[in-house]
């Protein structure tokens, strides 16, 4: 009976190595890092900090042209309330009778042209 229970645990032994020997080289295939999915991780990190790099850079961007559109805006504002006290003045002058009117001189001399192709008869 005791060589049946010693073969039996020598076969689970046998068993249980054979089944981590199997285990270890699927996990070796899995953390490949050219072909398994320890690649793909190392591929997904350097996306990771590419992206972090080009958001950095967005960010300092979107900063930059958020401090130029506040100055163009005050300059604007300020534009607009000079133009707004040109337009309160303009109320000031007074009415003028119409519109200018533009005088023409009467011609001195009135000129004729002729056809080249008629012949001139005497």
């Amino acid at each position: 009976m005791e060589i049946i229970a010693d073969i039996l645990l020598v076969a689970g032994a046998l068993g249980a190595g054979f089944y981590c020997f199997v285990l270890a080289r699927r996990l070796s295939r899995f953390n490949d890092l050219e072909n398994g999915v320890g690649g793909a991780v190392a591929v997904l990190s350097a996306q990771v900090d590419d992206l972090t790099r080009t958001l950095d850079l967005a960010q300092k961007t979107a900063a930059q042209s958020s401090g130029s559109l506040d100055q163009l805006t005050d300059r604007a504002e300020a534009v607009a309330k000079r133009l707004e006290l040109m337009v309160a003045s303009m109320h000031d002058l007074p009415d003028t009778a119409g519109p200018p009117t533009v005088e023409t001189p009467e011609p001195d001399a009135v000129f004729v042209r002729r056809d080249p192709r008629q012949e001139l008869v005497k």
